[in-house]
């Protein structure tokens, strides 16, 4: 039977109008709906790097990153606890991400415009502005980067060291061997063994792989910074909510140290009369209504893991285990590149 040009052209309209209907019923649903219905954040982790996203024996997770999914979960929730980490090597992060395996990858992961271009991922900030540089054994007198020529150097693949490292031996005209691993473990393994003569991956990878060995104080993290590594979250990029969402709670926790409000000054920020920190505590604006959360969920992020400078002193700073000035990641006022938005 042949229909008329009319009903086949009505047909295909409306079966164009459902699947778009449909795909706008997706989008609207979100990623945050999809969490909320769920109850609990998924939160894609390194496989172990101290300071950073780490494993006890008791398997509770800590780290720097680890304690931005709990900020993610205390402004869904009001519960840091509401969330399952998901460990992640470099060559699997960003396709469990792409995937819908996890809903936020925070892993020590590079924004780079490939990774924005190449994949429909979007880095939402950054949280650690690192660089690349090169750890050495101390008795090999090595003072400069520049005095690698002829290293075996090892590097793990599938991650932006591995190119980086190459481009700064070719332009500085010197010679090496590449001794590559599947993971930072096996990395570091190979430069214990004495596979290699230089490890080199992001700078605060070094201070936390240095930090696990026996002979700490052996080795020497060369001064020289070779890359601009700065690290975020990253998200899908179909969800700008979503995006915001996490990126804002980002914002809040350097606001919030800027500001002077801490875990330990809640009840005084709350009852602050000044414009800024009534906004950021949500007694002034319903700013939270507009993320689709709670007004307050900002100070209850503070409350339950700190501010920024909280978060970076406990994992990663001069008094942990790492002990990793806190240089650029110093807040804009005092010397540092960290930078957040208004909440206005």
């Amino acid at each position: 039977m042949m229909f008329p040009a009319k009903v086949i052209y009505g047909r295909v309209a409306a079966l164009a109008l459902a699947v778009t209907l449909g795909s706008a019923a997706v989008a609207e649903a979100g990623t945050l709906d999809t969490v909320k219905q769920r109850g609990n954040l998924i939160c894609g982790v390194s496989q172990g790097l101290l300071g950073f996203s780490a494993k006890d024996d008791a398997g509770k997770w800590s780290g720097f990153d680890v304690d931005f999914c709990r900020a993610v979960a205390t402004a869904v929730f009001g519960d840091a606890d509401k969330v399952t980490f998901v460990p992640l090597s470099a060559a699997e992060r960003f396709d469990a991400l792409k995937d819908g395996k996890v809903d936020l990858l925070s892993r020590n992961s590079t924004w780079t415009m490939s990774r924005e271009t190449d994949l429909p991922l979007a880095f939402v900030g950054v949280t650690y502005y690192d660089g690349q540089g090169f750890m050495v054994k101390r008795d090999s007198s090595k003072v400069s980067a520049l005095e690698l020529d002829g290293s075996k150097v090892c590097v793990q693949s599938g991650t932006t060291s591995e190119q980086n490292f190459v481009d700064y031996f070719n332009t500085n005209t010197m010679t090496f061997t590449t001794v590559a691993a599947d993971s930072p473990e096996q990395s570091l393994e190979n430069y214990k063994s004495g596979k290699c003569d230089v490890l080199t991956t992001d700078v605060s990878q070094l201070y936390s792989e240095r930090a696990t060995l026996a002979d700490a104080a052996d080795h020497v993290i060369l001064p020289d910074v070779i890359s601009k590594e700065p690290l975020g979250p990253v998200v899908r990029q179909d969800d700008a909510k979503w995006r915001a969402l996490v990126g804002w709670v980002h914002f809040a926790l350097l606001n919030a140290e800027e500001l002077g409000v801490s875990s330990e000054r809640v009840d005084e920020a709350k009852a602050s009369k000044k414009p800024d920190v009534m906004r950021l505590v949500g007694t002034d604006g319903g700013f939270g209504e507009k993320l689709g959360l709670s007004n307050d969920w900002a100070i209850n992020v503070v409350k339950t893991v700190g501010n920024y400078g909280e978060v970076y002193e406990r994992n990663l700073g001069v008094g942990s285990k790492l002990g990793i000035p806190r240089g650029l990641n110093q807040l804009w006022s005092l010397g540092g590149i960290q930078y957040a938005p208004p909440i206005r």
